[in-house]
């Protein structure tokens, strides 16, 4: 009885430790959006907001929505990053964490995760991913604390 305990403890932290890391990749992602947000999660993580924009569809129709309510438009996005991140070190480490995928039609996708800034800010994102000329980018971004 002690060993299956012990294994089942073992099972539980190693299952703990894992959903702990970075998982960019969920289920069903095209690997060129995995591509996409690991460069954007590296390019964050070296104090470059205008690589980490490489993600969005660079249109007037781009929508953020987050705290301070809704901005249209990729130059307005990328303005409003770095507004509230002036500087490398208020930037501090971001990570994502996808959970799921989800198609909503042929060239149109919703991705769910989160994200963490250092240990101590995070939150939760969904995000319209839309296939335009080949590639698949962020058309909608609503990100929550």
């Amino acid at each position: 009885m002690y060993k299956v305990l012990t294994s089942l403890f073992l099972s539980a932290l190693s299952i703990t430790i894992v959903q702990g890391q970075t998982k960019i990749h969920a289920p069903g992602m095209p690997e060129s959006a995995v591509r996409t947000m690991a460069s954007q999660q590296k390019a964050w993580n070296t104090g470059d907001i205008d690589l980490y924009m490489i993600g969005y569809w660079e249109s007037d129709s781009l929508q953020f929505i987050g705290g301070g309510g809704v901005t249209s438009g990729y130059q307005a996005t990328l303005e409003r990053y770095k507004k509230s991140y002036p500087d490398v070190a208020s930037m501090g480490h971001l990570t994502f964490s996808n959970r799921s995928w989800t198609p909503l039609g042929r060239k149109t996708a919703l991705l769910i995760g989160s994200w963490r800034l250092n240990e101590d800010v995070g939150g939760m994102y969904s995000l319209v991913w839309r296939k335009i000329k080949g590639k698949w980018c962020i058309i909608a971004d609503h990100s929550s604390d």
